[in-house]
């Protein structure tokens, strides 16, 4: 009997400390509504299971897993730390965190999404998740905001990568921002019984409708969120393959052409003769010849981005844009640099020119940005018949600036290179693409990762 009441008690014990775990997590729910009310359906879109093997709490996109005794030593240590524990896992299900790690190093990448998360957190001005900042935590955050833009988990790992930390100081960091645990995410079990896909569409759609309800909030908010507003921007942002945008855009069309150099007016005559309206042989719909095509490539001279990143755009356009050259087609690539004004205009024939180019390259001009400098120009060119067919015009800047009103009778793009992910307005003829340097430098490594 007292065997029976000791196995009881212990049951007894174990179910209580479950209901004071849950009832820490609905408190902690409770607050962060009542602080961000945009939070709403993340906050209730994680149902609490507990486990007694995580290591405090951990997410799958479902559920929120949470190990009691982990959840009480946090809530003794102040209400602060349990709210922002129960965020953490809501930021890394917001930001898709537990489905971006393919082909990432898992240590590095676990490691930049706790960072990322606690950053937006630290920058949220709000007593419920207020803990002071230690000084490794101050001084990391310092390099990260050295490199500029937005704070992402993506950013985060491409600096571990460069930085390659030693053991020690992995060490250092995983103390100082590790607060969840991420096993679930490698769960090759819990991913077989339910797919990411859906998992991360529906979190795709409440990160949407976030954005939506802050872009209002905020305004009254003022800099409380701003940081977690322009996350959500920044993730909210389409991305997109600068490579396969650019194949797009200069896709060649077949030209239908009777080719009468091929064409045999005996057999077309015999057969007229012989069927009365059937000929033998009729012309080919396509004819080849060689031709040279042109495209034109503006550099916004007044951006602020310079050097490697200017070079990396030139190097990766002239790559996907001569992928089309064959011994009928020949390309010419005016680059020109243009603040503005027409600064310079150089021809690229081939790919040793361009390399040639690129090693001399140096930035002309540094003025404010009118784009209408540029088209008239290439509209002179087209006046002086110096192009032979011009099909696209590509401009890459990062800032705004005065677009012509007139449609041009060529296809247009612009790239812009954004740090803020707020989209940029352009003429109903043109197209756009807004890129980050970390996307572009992206696109070098899978070219020189493809080649080897």
């Amino acid at each position: 009997m007292t065997e029976k009441n000791a196995i009881y008690q212990e049951k007894e014990e174990t179910l209580s400390f479950v209901q004071i775990g849950m009832e820490i997590l609905r408190v902690a729910r409770n607050e962060l509504y009542l602080n961000m009310r945009f939070l709403d359906v993340a906050l209730s879109s994680l149902r609490f299971v507990p486990d007694g093997q995580i290591r405090r709490l951990g997410t799958d996109g479902n559920n929120l897993y949470f190990q009691p005794d982990g959840v009480v030593a946090l809530f003794r240590k102040g209400r602060p730390v349990i709210n922002r524990a129960y965020l953490h896992s809501i930021v890394h299900c917001l930001f898709c965190h537990l489905w971006n790690r393919k082909n990432r190093d898992v240590e590095y990448w676990n490691l930049a999404c706790d960072i990322a998360a606690e950053s937006i957190i630290d920058d949220l001005y709000l007593k419920a998740v207020h803990v002071p900042k230690r000084q490794v935590r101050r001084e990391y955050y310092r390099k990260l905001k050295e490199r500029g833009g937005v704070v992402t988990a993506e950013r985060v790992y491409r600096f571990l990568c460069e930085e390659h930390p030693s053991v020690m100081q992995m060490e250092l960091l995983k103390r100082e921002f590790t607060v969840d645990d991420h096993r679930e995410w490698e769960n090759d079990q819990n991913q077989k019984k339910n797919s990411p896909q859906p998992q991360r569409q529906r979190w795709d759609d409440i990160r949407d409708r976030m954005q939506t309800e802050m872009e209002t909030f905020s305004k009254e908010a003022a800099d409380d969120v701003r940081t977690l507003e322009e996350s959500i921007a920044a993730e909210n942002r389409q991305r997109y393959d600068y490579r396969e945008f650019l194949r797009k855009f200069s896709v060649l069309k077949e030209e239908m052409k009777v080719d009468m150099d091929s064409f045999d007016y005996i057999f077309y005559n015999y057969g007229m003769e012989l069927y009365g309206n059937m000929p033998l042989i009729e012309p080919l719909e396509t004819k080849e010849e060689q031709r040279v095509e042109d495209f034109v490539i503006v550099i916004d001279t007044s951006m602020s981005c310079k050097g490697e990143l200017v070079r990396a755009f030139l190097d990766q356009t002239y790559a996907v844009l001569s992928e089309s050259e064959s011994f009928f087609r020949k390309l010419h690539i005016h680059i020109i640099q243009c603040d503005d004004r027409v600064q310079e205009d150089v021809v690229i024939r081939n790919h040793e020119e361009m390399e040639d180019y690129l090693q001399h390259f140096t930035v002309k001009g540094f003025g404010g940005t009118d784009f209408r400098p540029a088209f008239l120009y290439v509209q002179e060119l087209l006046a002086k018949k110096t192009f032979t067919k011009l099909r696209g015009l590509i401009y890459f800047t990062d800032g705004y600036g005065t677009f012509p009103m007139k449609k041009p009778p060529y296809d247009t793009a612009f790239v812009f290179m954004k740090e803020d992910y707020r989209d940029m307005d352009v003429p109903p003829w043109a197209m756009k693409l807004i890129l980050e340097k970390e996307e572009l430098m992206d696109c070098i490594e899978r070219e020189k990762t493809e080649s080897l």
